[in-house]
This record gives structure tokens, C-alpha cells and sequence, in this order.
């Protein structure tokens, strides 16, 4: 009996340490995804109400620069956040979202204010339920990353084609595609933060530990974004 007793402990003081690093850790995460999401929706409404809306939207350089300007962003963010010091994480995160707020800022032309309000609260609402889930599934959704990411590859391949074809069924077929995607991103990124700071914990690595809140809040930020976009062509499309 005591024996048992002496090996249960460690293995529930660990359990429960991890618990609170990781609550910590997802707190810092979602407030940083939060303030994302605020400097994203604000500097789009910005634009969009002012006349950078016609300079972005009559110069398509400037346009497609933007876009590559966040697809470098992300990359850069990506491989170099272990090497950045946390002020020049913040910022480059900060970057990102306040270019994408300015290339977002054309949603403001094509639907209405009633239609994305109704698109953020949808995508608001699904995004939560998903992220709880990846928070208390005990299933090791490990293997379903390399699914997850060639669904994602084509994805944007079958969207890229789109572009030249114009299929409405091809558009169909990558929205409802793409919103349950996103829906299983969510899931794995907030499962996938809980392993790293779990592995963090197990390595005593601290200095991770500070910046899995910034990564994971990129991670869930790209996760909320592409999914509001998707449910947005679909509410708008349906509305019309």
C-alpha cells in the first residue's frame, strides 16, 4: 500500500504542475491571439473606412506585396522565435496581424457589417468549442498532423486553380473543405501546445515555456482567421 502511494504522488503532482504551466501558458496565449485579432479587425476597418482602401484595391502590386509580406512574416516568425529576443517576437507578430488587417480590409466591399458580425460570432463560437476539445481530448491527435497539413497543401492548390477556373462547385467544395480543416487545425494546435509544454516541463527548457505563448498564439490566430474568412464566403454567398 505504501509503495503505491509513494509512485501515485510524483505522477499527480506532475500531472497537476502541468495543468497550471499549461493554463498559464494558454492564458498568454489567447490574450496575445485576442490582441491580435483586435489590431487585425481594427486596422481593416481603419482602411477600409478611409482612402488607403482605394490604393490597395487600384494597385494590385501593392496588394499581392502585402500578401507575400505576410507570407514572409509568418516564415520568418516561425523559424526565428526561438532565437528572437520576446520584444521582437511581439512586434513581428504585431506586424503580421496589422498587415493582414490591411489586406482583410476588402471583406468591408464585398459583404455587409451585418454579415461578418454574424461570421465572427459563428466563427467565435466554433473556434471555442474546438479548442476546449483539443484541451481535454485524451487522444494523442499526433498522427493526424501530416493529414492535417496535406489537406491544408491542397487546400491551397485546389483555391490557387479556382482563381483561373471560376467554379462555383469547385468554390463550394473548398469552403466546406476548408471550415472543417480549420476546425481539425484548431483541435490539433491546442493539443499540440499542451505537448510542447509538457516536453518544455520535462526538459526544465524555460525559455520555451516564455515563448509558447506567442507561438501557439500564432498558431490559433491563423487557425481563427482562415476559419472566419471560409464561414464568411459562406454565410455572404448564402445571404445574397
Amino acid at each position: 500500500m505504501t509503495l503505491s502511494t509513494q509512485t501515485a504522488f510524483p505522477s499527480a503532482v506532475a500531472e497537476i504542475q502541468v495543468g497550471q504551466t499549461f493554463a498559464a501558458v494558454l492564458r498568454r496565449v489567447y490574450l496575445w491571439m485576442g490582441l491580435g485579432l483586435y489590431l487585425t479587425a481594427a486596422v481593416a476597418y481603419l482602411v477600409a473606412h478611409t482612402d488607403l482602401i482605394l490604393l490597395i484595391v487600384g494597385n494590385r502590386l501593392l496588394f499581392f506585396g502585402l500578401l507575400i509580406g505576410e507570407v514572409v512574416l509568418v516564415i520568418a516568425l516561425t523559424a526565428a522565435l526561438n532565437r528572437l529576443s520576446p520584444t521582437a517576437a511581439i512586434g513581428l507578430f504585431l506586424l503580421y496581424a496589422a498587415v493582414n488587417g490591411a489586406t482583410m480590409s476588402v471583406i468591408f466591399l464585398a459583404y455587409t457589417l451585418t454579415d461578418i458580425t454574424l461570421a465572427f460570432v459563428t466563427t467565435a463560437s466554433l473556434f471555442a468549442a474546438m479548442s476546449f476539445l483539443g484541451y481535454v481530448a485524451r487522444l494523442d491527435l499526433s498522427r493526424l498532423g501530416s493529414f492535417l497539413l496535406m489537406g491544408l497543401i491542397g487546400l491551397v492548390i485546389a483555391s490557387v486553380v479556382n482563381l483561373f477556373l471560376a467554379s462555383d462547385a469547385l468554390m463550394w467544395i473548398t469552403t466546406y473543405a476548408g471550415i472543417g480543416l480549420f476546425l481539425g487545425l484548431t483541435v490539433y494546435d491546442t493539443q499540440r501546445i499542451k505537448v510542447m509544454v509538457t516536453e518544455s516541463m520535462a526538459s526544465g527548457d524555460e525559455a520555451r515555456l516564455t515563448r509558447l505563448g506567442l507561438l501557439g498564439a500564432l498558431r490559433l490566430y491563423l487557425d481563427f482567421v482562415n476559419l472566419f474568412l471560409l464561414i464568411l464566403r459562406l454565410l455572404g454567398r448564402r445571404r445574397r
